[in-house]
């Protein structure tokens, strides 16, 4: 039997993350390593083995528990009661998959949690087990950070029936908010969302941080400096003394909450531009200003 891997160096974090780092870790790996999505050979197995981690270090007493005594924890014996070893197909909505056990306990063991449905409750699926769920077809779509912003209608071409039927085309609407990983649910198929991002707009959550600089001059002096939104340009007050780093927040001017009313916030990190090349009179004064101080 192969030995388990430790579940830390599964999602690639530490013992001592916390659980926000540990549940970016699975976001991250779970998109990456879905069947639906990557159609590598040893895909299904490692999304099983991804949400088996996740299982345990997202649950605080669990956590606890592996921690003292490993992955024995979980196996018969140790408190907990194996579950019938079976086979058939796992899975919520369109996410499904093909497992099977060999005997002996849950290949789980006492955890008897789906990977598939850790998968969903994570990012907000929430479907039935019903076959006719299982059976929606599943796209994907690449748009841009505005049109994830603001919301954006689309035309798509998906399959006709079976294979050779040709397409059909439909206009979808994606609504605004959505971000990497957001499913949108249609009449008869979901759309997958991956979001390219933005050079000029990061975005954390609901809220968006951007970078403006400005001069010495004008963060010692204080001005009145432009800066970009989603909703276009904003002129914005740098008070005086304004130090390197200083964040402004900007009340909703960040992404609009999908699904919901409100927007995040937006963030202004201020970053001073240091001149590389002084003129003598520059030089001059900056010096004079250094003697003052």
């Amino acid at each position: 039997m192969a030995t388990k891997r430790d579940y830390y160096e599964v999602l690639g974090v530490s013992k001592n993350a916390s659980s926000a780092e540990i549940k970016a870790a699975y976001r991250k790996l779970a998109l990456e390593w879905h069947p639906d999505r990557n159609k590598a050979a040893n895909a299904n197995e490692k999304f099983k083995e991804i949400n088996e981690a996740y299982a345990v270090l997202s649950d605080d007493k669990k956590k606890q528990t592996y921690d003292q005594f490993g992955h024995a924890a979980f196996q018969p014996g140790m408190g907990g009661q194996s579950r019938e070893a079976g086979s058939g197909f796992a899975g919520q909505g369109p996410f499904s998959y093909y497992y099977s056990t060999n005997g002996g306990a849950s290949p789980f063991g006492d955890i008897g949690l789906d990977p598939f449905e850790i998968f969903e409750q994570f990012f907000g699926g929430g479907f039935g087990r019903t076959s006719a769920r299982r059976q929606r077809q599943v796209y994907e779509i690449n748009i841009d950070f505005m049109e994830a912003a603001k919301g954006v209608t689309k035309e798509v071409h998906v399959p006709r029936g079976q294979a050779g039927d040709g397409s059909v085309r439909k206009t979808i609407k994606i609504p605004a908010g959505v971000d990497s990983g957001s499913r949108v649910r249609f009449d008869d198929f979901d759309i997958v969302v991956d979001v390219v991002p933005d050079k000029q707009f990061k975005r954390e959550g609901d809220d968006i941080i951007v970078e403006k600089e400005i001069s010495y001059s004008q963060a010692a002096l204080g001005d009145t400096i432009e800066v970009p939104t989603i909703d276009g340009g904003l002129h914005i007050r740098i008070q005086p003394g304004t130090r390197p780093g200083t964040l402004i927040r900007l009340r909703g001017r960040g992404v609009p909450h999908v699904g919901g009313s409100g927007r995040g916030d937006e963030y202004v990190r201020i970053q001073i531009k240091i001149p590389t090349h002084l003129s003598r009179r520059q030089r001059e004064l900056l010096e004079e200003l250094e003697e003052i101080d």
